[in-house]
């Protein structure tokens, strides 16, 4: 792999997880005034809005496979992946969804090995930096909580993982078109909303634009759609391009920790030994994968 592209590729994976973790705060703030799925269904339309006003026109080279593909990861990774993980919040503790969706790493690389057959194979150090990496994140969500489980929102928790990590290898052959990635991402955006909107009514979603001139709102969901959503969702892209499906996956193992040093700072949440011992271990478990490898 070329060291140049290499080196963008991470500082890109960097980037994109370093917002989608200051995303749970920016979030947290929101849910005062607005359900989940209305930030979610704002957000996307936003992003496809500025999208599209960067990038017109229709994909070059569509065929009826890739209108398939595209489809296939608006319905995972936009749709399906946020309304799994809301509802998973919404039957279970927030602990428990945080550590399963942490291991989608995981789940990216098994589904990785089925449906991209070129992709790298896993090694020793792989498994010993996720046990490492999962380790340190059960520090941080478990830091001060009573684990409990819950079957029916632990369970759509792991769904939602499952179904990023088939988004990230749909992701991966839509970068092998050579399109731009904006508009792969606008297209895919564009599919997600689609997908989303029999759901509007059925989760509660409300036109109430008192809500949106507040400027704390206003702010944050600016910041969500434009920033978390139509940049970082071109910059994963352009990632998975440079890097493949398994390395960059390992990167959202930073997001709790992110998340962390961000509550801290924003919040004024205590950080804790324990809370600081997993951020430790979860550095170390993604150095740990990501040494040794090509």
């Amino acid at each position: 792999m070329n060291l140049s592209r290499s080196f963008s590729g991470h500082a890109l994976a960097f980037f994109t997880v370093f917002v989608w973790g200051v995303t749970f705060v920016s979030t947290k703030v929101l849910l005062t005034d607005f359900q989940p799925v209305e930030i979610l269904f704002l957000r996307f339309v936003m992003a496809f809005c500025v999208l599209y006003a960067a990038c017109p026109g229709p994909l070059p080279g569509m065929t009826a496979r890739r209108r398939l593909i595209s489809a296939a990861a608006g319905l995972t990774g936009i749709c399906l992946y946020y309304l799994l993980e809301n509802m998973a919040l919404a039957h279970t503790m927030a602990s428990n969804v945080a550590v399963i969706l942490t291991a989608t790493p995981m789940f990216t690389a098994l589904v990785a090995r089925f449906v991209l057959r070129g992709e790298e194979r896993l090694g020793l150090r792989f498994y010993l930096g996720f046990v490492v990496a999962m380790t340190g994140i059960s520090l941080i969500c478990f830091n001060g909580v009573r684990f409990s489980l819950n079957p029916v929102g632990d369970i759509l928790a792991v769904t939602a993982g499952l179904v990023w990590a088939f988004y990230a290898c749909l992701t991966r052959i839509m970068g092998f078109w050579g399109c731009n990635p904006i508009q792969i991402t606008r297209i895919t955006f564009g599919w997600g909303l689609l997908f989303m909107l029999p759901f509007l009514s059925f989760f509660g979603f409300s036109w109430d634009t008192e809500r949106l001139l507040r400027p704390v709102n206003m702010g944050n969901l600016l910041f969500l759609g434009l920033v978390a959503s139509a940049m970082c969702f071109t910059t994963w892209n352009m990632a998975v391009r440079a890097l493949g499906t398994v390395r960059a996956s390992l990167y959202i193992y930073l997001v709790p920790v992110i998340t962390v040093a961000v509550s801290v700072a924003v919040l004024g949440e205590r950080l804790t030994a324990l809370s600081a011992l997993g951020t430790t271990l979860t550095l170390a478990g993604l150095f740990l994968s990501q040494s040794g490898r090509s």
